[in-house]
């Protein structure tokens, strides 16, 4: 099936061969913060090729920087060390002018709106996850698992995804004949592992179209069944839930809805187990180029909001944090792209491949800078009998 990019192709950006353009003072002094030089001899600092670039930066701050990168106004050799230094600094909170009026906006959009509505609820599938399945069989593991490996005794990606899911199904205690409920179940990768090595029934939903065409094949034969189906609609009993980089997308407007519906599809010894990203501080909006061209309506949770919203309702048995192993996972994906870009460039543009560039180095140094968490919440309802007993490590 052809495949189009979430971003309109554009010809490759061909950068100015003048000398570079001379840095405002006010952005030198802001970058300075976090030891980043526009036009400087480090592989963090900014190569500027274009004026412009300050001014979008200056109109719209991160928005106007990821754009202008993806126009290939200015380059960076290590994007990822030159966004975990910009984060350690917070340089973002020194944000000037119009572009601090626009940053007021995006958190009175997100305080007002619920962006994460069910008539939204299929846009982050459209504009993400539908961009094309080579693109990402290109980029993951084998099992195509979008989401943070566990890397404690993996030395590959393939070992780090399996020790993750292998966890995850040892968390849950999964045992041969039960239902397993899989919210966001992405390409498979989870409920065919449970199916195939726990003998378990799986039931998964997703909100992309690709998705779901892909990971039905992938589990033909299996006690498997994918629906396009957004979460509020789920109808059951199941004997463990898990979800797995899903909660990204369900914004705090309805975190009570959310705890609330799992809770009644869960049967009462059941386990839950949320994997989620996580801001190590409470934040009212989320970037703006983030939410813009990779994960529309998208809202990382704190700490703070998920115990707020479970209070009551469940116990928290276990909270594992593993954020740091996100960083190694995004650059193992970045290799992968980079080393299967050759055979997808024709079908892609170069603007497409500098928009997923900047994306995956953004992330990776939003988890260097432990700014970004990653966790995996094990929950279970207040009268379960049975005592919960906590691991971190696959056959551990």
């Amino acid at each position: 099936m052809q495949q189009t990019s979430p971003v309109p192709p554009l010809s490759s950006p061909q950068p100015s061969a003048s000398t570079p353009p001379a840095p405002p003072k006010v952005l030198q002094e802001l970058l300075a913060r976090a030891d980043v030089q526009i036009n400087g001899n480090r592989p963090w600092d900014i190569q500027a090729h274009d004026k412009h670039v300050y001014e979008r930066v200056f109109s719209s701050w991160s928005l106007g920087l990821g754009e202008s990168y993806m126009d290939g106004e200015w380059d960076c050799e290590q994007l990822d060390e030159l966004f975990t230094r910009l984060l350690r600094a917070d340089v973002g909170s020194a944000a000037i002018g119009l572009s601090r009026v626009k940053l007021i906006a995006e958190h009175l959009r997100h305080k007002l709106f619920n962006l994460q509505s069910k008539n939204r609820a299929f846009e982050v599938g459209e504009q993400h996850y539908d961009a094309g399945n080579d693109v990402f069989e290109a980029m993951l593991d084998s099992r195509m698992i979008y989401s943070c490996a566990y890397w404690e005794h993996a030395q590959t990606l393939e070992d780090a995804q399996f020790a993750k899911l292998d966890m995850i199904c040892r968390k849950l205690q999964l045992k041969p004949g039960e239902s397993l409920l899989d919210i966001g179940c992405g390409w498979g990768g989870l409920a065919k592992f449970a199916a195939e090595r726990y003998g378990v029934k799986v039931t998964g939903v997703t909100v992309s179209k690709e998705q779901l065409a892909l990971a039905r094949k992938r589990v033909e034969g299996l006690p498997v069944e994918l629906l396009l189906q957004d979460y509020r609609d789920l109808q059951g009993r199941f004997d463990k839930v898990v979800s797995v980089g899903m909660f990204e997308h369900v914004g705090p407007k309805n975190y009570d809805t959310y705890f609330g519906h799992v809770k009644r599809l869960m049967a009462p010894e059941g386990i839950f187990l949320l994997h989620t990203i996580g801001i190590a501080s409470t934040s009212q909006s989320t970037d703006p180029w983030i939410d813009r061209y990779v994960f529309p309506n998208g809202k990382l949770p704190s700490a703070r909001e998920i115990a707020a919203a479970v209070e009551g309702s469940y116990i928290i048995e276990d909270w594992h944090n593993f954020g740091r192993d996100y960083d190694r996972t995004l650059m193992a994906w970045w290799e992968n792209f980079e080393r299967a870009w050759p055979r997808l460039q024709d079908r892609y543009s170069q603007r497409f491949y500098r928009m997923w560039k900047y994306y995956l180095m953004c992330c990776a140094g939003f988890f260097r800078s432990r700014e970004g968490q990653l966790w995996q919440i094990v929950l279970t309802n207040p009268g379960r009998g049975e005592m919960y007993r906590s691991l971190r490590a696959a056959g551990r």
